[in-house]
């Protein structure tokens, strides 16, 4: 039998101290950890043959970088050798917390007064997605957001759903308006004849509650093309 210090191999503990990714992160914070490294910390261990920070650097390789894995889902990440349930389960947790993120806002209720904000607001889950979401989001008068986003999940080309589904949250809140945004996994953001049928029909629906929609964001990637700023939403 081959020793693996002598065939090349290192692992994880080979490394001196300050080269292991949960020491390096202790000693001098997570900003001067590669991708490679911060992943290797969420996995914990390697497999056989292959230490932890190759296993993550392979992770990153096989999804085309950090973004690839932004699009990958928990089921997609255990068919990574090394990777099983818990540890696939724990990548995504991490994963999903990052897309969270940009939602914090020191206002426990932010603005929703334009579509810099509304976008700001939601880039951070919206990014990386491969299949089509719409997020609806309730305001009060002030236009400051009411409640938790209603989420409607589609596929890679559209979302399937009903009115009800769209101002459910908003009638419990006692909401003056809503606000919509969903992602073009394509990567272009211009409204669909679709996208501006479904809108029109939304609105409309909403001036029969009492509930106006204020705006609907195309989101792909960092570009968004704001229906309202363009004029697409109807009488």
């Amino acid at each position: 039998m081959t020793d693996g210090a002598t065939d090349g191999y290192r692992t994880i503990h080979d490394l001196a101290g300050d080269e292991r990714p949960r020491e390096k992160l202790l000693r001098h914070g997570p900003g001067v950890l590669s991708d490679a490294e911060l992943i290797a910390i969420l996995a914990g261990s390697g497999r056989r043959g292959e230490n932890v920070i190759d296993l993550a650097r392979g992770l990153l390789d096989s999804h085309g970088g950090l973004g690839g894995l932004l699009r990958a889902d928990a089921k997609s990440l255990q068919r990574t050798r090394g990777l099983g349930p818990a540890k696939a389960a724990q990548l995504a947790a991490a994963i999903e917390l990052g897309r969270r993120m940009p939602r914090l806002d020191g206002d426990a209720r932010p603005l929703l007064t334009s579509p810099e904000a509304v976008f700001d607001y939601l880039r951070g889950h919206l990014r990386g997605r491969s299949r089509e979401e719409l997020h609806v989001l309730a305001a009060d008068m002030g236009g400051r957001l009411l409640g938790t986003p209603t989420v409607l999940p589609g596929s890679v080309h559209s979302v399937a759903f009903r009115m009800g589904d769209i101002f459910r949250e908003a009638i419990v809140l006692d909401a003056s308006a809503v606000v919509i945004a969903h992602n073009h996994p394509s990567g272009r953001a211009t409204p669909s004849p679709r996208d501006i049928d479904l809108t029109r029909d939304i609105a409309t629906a909403g001036e029969s509650l009492d509930i106006k929609l204020h705006d609907h964001l195309i989101v792909a990637g960092e570009r968004y093309v704001s229906m309202k700023r363009e004029g697409l939403l109807g009488a």
